[in-house]
């Protein structure tokens, strides 16, 4: 594993939060796999701090279902289930609807065309077969398109709850199982969300949000847990 850039040392919480974020990028760039153990030591050496943020972000992360705590061998990836994956897909398809309706009202000018860059290169990319690192990259992108579009409803509530139950890992591992027609569909679905914001059009974009969950979610229910192993895909 490379080792990453020292941490600042600026606070104890500082070191935690860093940690924690670390951690859990690390979880969902697939770093660290289902059922893989984050040994306190390692991560320690390799973001060049003590023991003690990495403790804490540990803990913090096990609060708030990243990691589990095994009793005598310590902190380790959750393994998710098909179940897990549907209880998600039914909490975004209450909550992100939602979320873009509020976008319409509170977004700016400045997220709307970050929003219509990120959908250009989603595009850009799935005009050609992917590889493994363009899945990767597809789904980084993806992330940062409803996180933004869920941030823009500027409702800080409603963005932490839709942080703690969206998993991008699981997204990550099943773009994969697309073809042509289910990409492009998807891609379909940002840009017409985009069209129906900028018209300030709530009910349109929540219907658009919904359908491109529902979509979603007959590809992303099942997990492919034989895919949990200790080494990145």
């Amino acid at each position: 594993m490379t080792p990453t850039t020292p941490l600042e040392a600026s606070g104890a919480r500082t070191a935690t939060a860093q940690v924690h974020e670390a951690i859990k990028q690390r979880i969902l760039d697939g770093v660290y796999r289902p059922l893989e153990f984050v040994r306190e030591a390692a991560v320690a050496r390799e973001l060049e701090v003590s023991r003690t943020p990495v403790r804490e972000a540990l803990r913090e992360l096990v609060s708030e279902g990243w990691l589990e705590a095994i009793p005598h061998q310590g902190a380790r990836v959750t393994e998710w289930t098909e179940k897990d994956a549907r209880e998600v897909f039914e909490l975004r398809l209450v909550l992100e609807p939602m979320a873009v309706g509020l976008a319409c009202r509170h977004i700016d000018a400045g997220t709307l065309a970050h929003l219509d860059d990120l959908a250009s290169r989603m595009e850009a990319l799935t005009e050609s077969p992917l590889d493994g690192a363009g899945h990767s990259e597809l789904a980084s992108l993806n992330h940062e398109f409803h996180r933004l579009l869920i941030h823009a409803s500027d409702n800080q509530r409603l963005a932490q709850i839709l942080e703690s139950v969206v998993r991008t890992s699981i997204i990550r591992r099943n773009f994969a199982s697309y073809d042509r027609s289910a990409l492009k569909r998807s891609m379909q679905h940002h840009r017409e969300m985009l069209i129906a914001i900028g018209a300030g059009n709530a009910a349109w974009a929540e219907n658009v949000m919904r359908a491109h969950l529902l979509a979603a979610r007959v590809l992303h229910v099942t997990v492919d847990t034989s895919t949990a192993t200790s080494s990145p895909p």
